[in-house]
């Protein structure tokens, strides 16, 4: 099986520092529906893990983020793709959970359910901690620029503080193509 891991904000939809808590304010990043759909049609499965800790910061409820996903398993149906799960983190960023990244829980536990081995499954992120839970696990590690991407290439591209291995892409599209290629 392929297997590809996303984060959501600033991968598949444009970021906000003031969080997306709406379904209104889930808009795709140019490219990225076309990407998850051509990944979809050579066969590999997509996952999303994103941390959401707007949920304890009381931004957004549960149904809110079920409406959100909702609609962006439309848009990529709509493109002609599948996303075949979405993992979540829920807690705020002082809570000590295992699954918020860059811990690597919830990787473990799209491994556990999908009985797959994490060794090499490209995690694409627009954070630093997206790629220090991704290495933490065997996987192997894309920074887009997209998002706050270019802000991480600023402050640890630039500086050698990415994990080794690590691949940069603008953006979700440019991923898609660099796999698809192989």
């Amino acid at each position: 099986m392929k297997l590809i891991i996303l984060d959501r904000d600033g991968v598949i939809n444009h970021d906000s520092d003031d969080f997306i808590k709406s379904p209104a304010e889930w808009i795709p990043v140019d490219g990225s529906l076309d990407a998850i759909a051509r990944l979809s049609r050579a066969g590999w499965r997509i996952v999303v893990a994103s941390n959401q800790s707007g949920i304890a910061r009381g931004l957004f409820t549960m149904d809110t983020l079920t409406a959100i996903h909702i609609r962006m398993h439309q848009a990529v149906a709509d493109a002609g793709g599948q996303i075949d799960a979405v993992f979540i983190c829920p807690h705020g960023p002082h809570e000590g959970c295992a699954c918020r990244k860059p811990a690597p829980g919830m990787l473990h536990d799209i491994a556990r359910r999908l009985d797959v081995p994490l060794e090499g499954v490209p995690v694409v992120g627009d954070s630093l901690r997206d790629l220090q839970a991704a290495v933490q696990c065997g996987c192997a590690p894309w920074l887009v620029l997209s998002g706050k991407g270019r802000k991480t290439w600023a402050d640890a591209g630039q500086q050698g503080l990415l994990p080794a291995g690590t691949e940069v892409r603008e953006d979700l599209a440019a991923v898609a193509d660099a796999l698809l290629k192989t």
